[in-house]
């Protein structure tokens, strides 16, 4: 009990290190996620919700290629800690599109992909604003001082 104890006092003098676990869930997610759309050779769960946007095909393409992409290289990016309010703010479009496509279908659905994407858009927003935490290469990173004025 004594080692529980100590381990929820270490836990409450280092509340940044949990928020970047969830960074670090997040990222590998999102990266995990790119990786399926670029895999799936037809995309066609993504394509179908593209499709009912009625774009011309070369909007869609384009789409397609900015959500693998972002998803692929942000969640690797948010994995890490590299460019992290970067990589959060790359990603919230996609995710306040999927708000936008998912918002007809309600709360409590079987695939739950409105409950899911409003708690990815969350996150994204929550690390776009905070940055990294201290497990991560931002905080390893010199950092930049404004010039000295002459």
């Amino acid at each position: 009990m004594e080692k529980l104890r100590q381990f929820i006092d270490w836990a409450d003098t280092h509340p940044k290190i949990w928020l970047d676990c969830v960074r670090i869930y997040l990222g590998l997610g999102l990266f995990i996620r790119g990786l399926f759309i670029i895999t799936n050779t037809r995309a066609e769960f993504i394509l179908d919700l593209l499709k009912t946007m009625n774009f011309p095909w070369l909007v869609t393409v384009g789409l397609l290629h900015y959500i693998s992409l972002a998803h692929l290289v942000g969640g690797l990016m948010l994995t890490v800690g590299l460019l992290t309010r970067i990589a959060a703010w790359v990603q919230i479009p996609i995710l306040a599109g999927a708000l936008f496509i998912h918002r007809d279908s309600g709360l409590m659905t079987a695939g739950q992909s409105l409950e899911f994407s409003a708690l990815v858009f969350f996150l994204l927003v929550v690390f776009a604003l905070s940055g990294a935490g201290p497990l991560s290469v931002d905080n390893g990173m010199p950092k930049l001082k404004p010039a000295e004025a002459e």
